[in-house]
């Protein structure tokens, strides 16, 4: 009888034992959630934005600090970074700006940090070019983009949720924000984060890499 009792111990321990070996090196990743604006705090999204339920991120026109115009078809493909700052901020923008350079020094291929200033009027290409050189940005994986004030604050509240702030990019209407948005290839918002945070830094270059991997399964 106790021959057959430790048996059946045994075989309950060596079930065990596989059950978790099986979920421990074969669990799958969950994916990561595409937003749409229903999904997203209402305070961020235009009302005429919150019924749509295939959000991409919209067309642009604007300025790098290579002195280069870019469009969306010039960062078509690849994953995206982006955040909104501005040269002459001495608070969040620095430690935002410092946090990017941690992530942009570990980039996989296929990603792009976009980072998009909002007072284009004092952040010319070259203003912008002496900011990315004193921050340690390489122009082929870091822009630094200006333009017209009305369509980098459209982006930020219409295209990227980025902002709480109403207004409609008028000469009194400014933005300062220290989220960061993850966006795929296909144009869609995969992750927000604070980017003054060290631990939601550490999240994004985490949830990149598995959008990577979530590519490369496509492939």
């Amino acid at each position: 009888m106790g021959s057959k009792k430790t048996i059946a111990i045994f075989t309950i321990i060596v079930a065990s034992a596989i059950l978790y070996s099986y979920f421990f090196f074969f669990k799958v990743e969950e994916r990561l959630p595409v937003y749409q604006p229903s999904q997203i705090n209402p305070a961020l999204v235009d009302p005429s934005l919150l019924s749509e339920d295939d959000h991409r991120i919209l067309d642009f026109s604007l300025i790098n600090q290579l002195g280069d115009t870019i469009s969306l078809s010039d960062v078509e493909g690849s994953i995206l970074i982006v955040d909104f700052f501005f040269t002459r901020c001495a608070t969040i923008c620095p430690i935002l700006t410092s946090n990017l350079k941690l992530i942009q020094d570990r980039l996989p291929d296929g990603v792009r940090i976009l980072s998009h200033s909002v007072t284009p009027y004092a952040d010319s290409v070259s203003v912008l070019s002496s900011y990315a050189d004193k921050n340690g940005a390489d122009s082929s994986l870091w822009w630094f983009l200006t333009g017209q004030k009305d369509e980098i604050y459209k982006l930020a509240r219409k295209s990227y949720f980025a902002c709480l702030d109403e207004g409609d990019g008028g000469y009194q209407d400014f933005v300062h924000t220290e989220n960061v948005v993850l966006v795929d290839t296909q144009g869609r918002l995969r992750g927000f984060y604070d980017g003054t945070r060290e631990e939601e830094i550490s999240q994004l270059y985490q949830d990149l890499t598995r959008l990577i991997k979530e590519n490369s399964k496509k492939k």
